[in-house]
This record gives structure tokens, sequence and C-alpha cells, in this order.
């Protein structure tokens, strides 16, 4: 299997891999913009659907589809080839964004999300794996900071388009503005990324795996996404919901041990780089979540800031990770692999450590510094173990890398929502009983002791990926380009 040979003289916009890399960012805008847009347009989207109990879903529907699909479309990429599961990808982003765009009601709205997801789970790992097929490690060092760019961007943009949307135009407009992107990214990918897949046999779809896979992966990303929000964990349906999710996913590894193209080669547990890559995407999920769900809840319920602002303490984190990001890849060809993740998880661990010394009284710059320092940290952690993620692997598995890689950190976002949640639950149940309201209605007094558990836990977090960086080769040998 061999892709068209792609001259590399020079990295950048201007060079002749300039219009795919375009592409590529903008395409991964539309995802880095549409993760921060709708939070600051739900006031104006409740408003005008209704539906207040099921606009969560409007999230946990989006983050489902994304992450059991990922994988998916990871192994599809090495069996078609990139660009068709891009293109898909793209297509059922923009096609998702017009239907949300004029959607009449809350379900509506929710099942729309839902297509949405299903791009985003094909645009995210395809994009980065094009990146890793077109360019040398050395050269990822400097794309990387292109990359890292639209996430800088979109921290911004999307907050302000949000409510500058919500307040001046319409909530509608945070999602038809992605059908400008989408098209000019679409069209690019169409026209100018050539690939030649070459197979001496025909490709074997493995459906029984792909099928226990997604359901097995919907059910177990269900079971934590709403354990203890929509039912208690004790309850039947959370038991039931799990026990099923455990068994569907032990039938899989069965199925991937027979099927002659596993959606997911088992052989991926025993590699030592994507253990370390993955286990470090993992824990990256769980302090992302901790972050952007408890910070802007710290920002506003304790510290009394707008919303407004306690989107943009947030953000501290969101500029600091591509910043990192940017100079990662100047790191680890410099110093290896290893030492650029110990460094950076060692970041992590100060800004965790930060965030424990937050009180009441203290400023919100101080809270959004920490945020900042734990960014800085997860840029160099978590885009070197990508690069290292593949790397070590030839083009026909490189889909598939990328993807178990997202899928790790998308079970790591809902493994940190159930945790954290318990814990802030815990500690509010324990004060005020079981009956008490949600998290966002308490007082100060009630919810600072609350969160700063939760702090506890994100610090938990932070030790622990230093302990999986460890596990990653300081150097690694980069496979064939094929």
């Amino acid at each position: 299997m061999t892709t068209e040979r792609i001259d590399r003289a020079g990295v950048g916009l201007r060079s002749e891999r300039g219009p795919i890399l375009l592409a590529v960012m903008l395409s991964v805008g539309l995802v880095a913009i549409d993760a921060t847009i709708l939070a600051t347009a739900v006031p104006s989207v409740v408003e005008d659907l209704g539906g207040f109990t099921q606009f969560p879903w409007l999230f946990s529907i989006y983050l489902l589809a994304q992450a059991v699909s990922v994988p998916i479309y990871g192994k599809l990429a090495d069996l078609r080839g990139r660009k068709p599961v891009m293109l898909l990808g793209v297509v059922l982003f923009v096609l998702g964004s017009v239907l949300c765009g004029f959607a009449w009601s809350m379900p509506a709205l929710i099942a729309f999300r839902l297509i949405q997801g299903l791009g985003a789970g094909a645009i995210q790992p395809i994009a980065m794996t094009i990146v890793g097929d077109i360019y040398s490690v050395a050269e990822r060092a400097k794309v990387q900071g292109y990359i890292a760019s639209v996430w800088g961007i979109a921290s911004f943009v999307g907050p302000t388009l949000g409510g500058v949307f919500s307040d001046y135009v319409s909530w509608r407009w945070i999602f038809f503005v992605n059908v400008p992107l989408g098209l000019a990214a679409g069209l690019v990918f169409y026209r100018r990324f050539k690939e030649n897949v070459v197979r001496t046999t025909k490709p074997q779809i493995d459906y029984a795996g792909t099928i226990l896979l997604a359901v097995g992966g919907s059910l177990l990303l269900l079971g934590l996404l709403e354990g203890g929000v929509v039912w208690a964990w004790d309850s039947v349906t959370s038991i039931a919901i799990l026990a099923v999710a455990a068994l569907l996913l032990v039938a899989f590894g069965f199925v991937e041990r027979r099927a002659a193209e596993p959606v997911l080669p088992l052989w991926v547990l025993g590699h030592r780089v994507l253990n370390s890559a993955n286990s470090s995407a993992l824990l990256v999920g769980v302090l992302m979540i901790g972050l952007s769900t408890y910070v802007p809840l710290y920002a506003q319920g304790v510290l009394g800031t707008s919303a407004l602002v306690a989107g943009f303490a947030l953000a501290a984190m969101t500029l600091g990770w591509p910043i990192a990001a940017s100079l990662a890849g100047r790191l680890y060809l410099r110093l290896g692999f290893r030492t650029t993740m110990v460094i950076g998880s060692a970041f992590v661990v100060t800004g965790a450590g930060l965030l424990l010394t937050v009180k009441p009284s203290s400023s919100v710059v101080y809270l959004a510094f920490a945020c900042f320092v734990i960014g800085i940290g997860l840029g160099f952690s978590a885009s070197p173990a990508v690069v290292a993620a593949q790397s070590s692997v030839d083009w026909k598995s490189r889909g598939v890398v990328t993807g178990a890689n997202m899928f790790a950190r998308s079970v790591g976002s809902a493994v940190g929502v159930a945790i954290f949640g318990a814990v802030a639950n815990g500690v509010v149940a324990s004060r005020l009983g079981d009956s008490h309201g949600d998290l966002e209605h308490l007082p100060g007094e009630i919810l600072a002791p609350a969160i700063h558990d939760v702090y506890y836990g994100a610090a938990a977090a932070a030790v622990l990926l230093v302990v999986a960086v460890m596990f990653m080769p300081n150097r690694v040998t980069e496979a064939p380009r094929d």
C-alpha cells in the first residue's frame, strides 16, 4: 500500500503542500470553533426552542457520536484511503450544521447534533493522519504550530461569535457559519489532495467488530456521562447499561482476535509507544473535562464573575495549549519525546497545584493563570504523544493508531465526568443531604469545597500523567514512509 510521493521541499502554507495544510486547518477549525461556540449560546437556544432539561444532550450526543466513530473512521482510512473518509466527515459536519440551523425543537436539534458529531469523528483523526502522511517527524515539528494556532484562535473566536450571534443576530448562525468553512475545506481536499491507495487484496470490512464497538462504546460512554445525573449509580438502569456495555466490549475483544481486518487490532494494546500515548491521552481527557466543567462554575458561583469572564478564565488553558504545542516540536527533536512529555507533565502538576491554592478570596486572574500553566503542560504532553504514535507505525496502520489515541481521550473525558461529578455531588450531599439541587444554583460557600475536592482529583490525574509519560521511549524510530 503506497501513497503518491509529494515533494517535501518547504513547509508552510506557501509550499507545494500548503493547500492541503490549509484544508487541514480549515477542517480542524470546524471542530475547534464548534467546541466553544455553542456553550455561550445555550440560553438563547433554550429561550427559543424550550427543552431546558434536555439541553445537556446537545453536548453529550455530540461527544458520544464523535468518540465512538473515531476508531471506525481510522480503520476505514487505512482501508479506503484518507481522502474519501475526510470528505465524508466534512459533508456530514456541514449537513449536520445546516440541519441544526433550521432545527424546530430541542429533540430535533439534538438529533442533528448527532450528525455533526459523526462528521467530527472523521475530521479530527483523519486530519492528523494526513499530517502524519505528508510530513516527516522533523517537518511536523513546524507544522504543529500551524495546527495549534487554529485551536488558539478558536478559543477566542468561538465564544465571541457565540455571544455576538446570540445577542445581535440569531443563535442559528453559530451553525450556519460552518458552511463556508466546510465547503472551502472540502473543495481543497477534493481538488488538491492526491493519494494512490494500492492493495493486493480486496479490503474486508470488520462489520461484527464495528457494530460491537459502536454499541458497546456508546453504552459505556452513556453510562459514564449520565450516571449520577439522570439516574443513580446504583440504579437498575445504570447497572444494566454498564453491564451490557462490558459484555459487548468483551465480545468485541474476541471478535477482533479472528477478524481479517480488525477495526481496532489488539496489537495496539501491546505496543509500548501506543500504550504510553493512549494512557496519556486518557488522562488528558480527564483533566480537560475537569477544567472545562468546573473552572467556569467556580469563577461564576464562587468568585462572582460574569459568564463571559468565566469563559475567558478557561480560555487561558486553550491559549496555553497551542503555544506549547507550537514549541513542542523543537523540544522533542532536540531532547526526545519522553523528556518533552515529562516537562509537560511537570507543568500540569504545577498548574494543578496552583488550582489547589485557589480560594473564594482569590482573583479570577490567578485562576486563569493556573489554567494557563496546565494548558502549557498539556501542549507539551499531548502533541508529542500523537506524533510519536503516528511515527511508530506505517501508512496502513496510522489511521487506526490516531483514532485509538483520540478515542482514549474521549473515554477519559467521560470517565472524568463520572468521577468529578461523583466527587462534587458527594461533598454537596454530605452538607445538604441527598435532596440538593444542581451545582449551578448552589451558594458559593457550598460550591467552593465541592469544586476544591474536584481539583484534588485533577491533581491526582496530573500525577498519573507523569507516570504514563515515563513509559514513552525518548526516541522513536520512524516507520518507512510508503
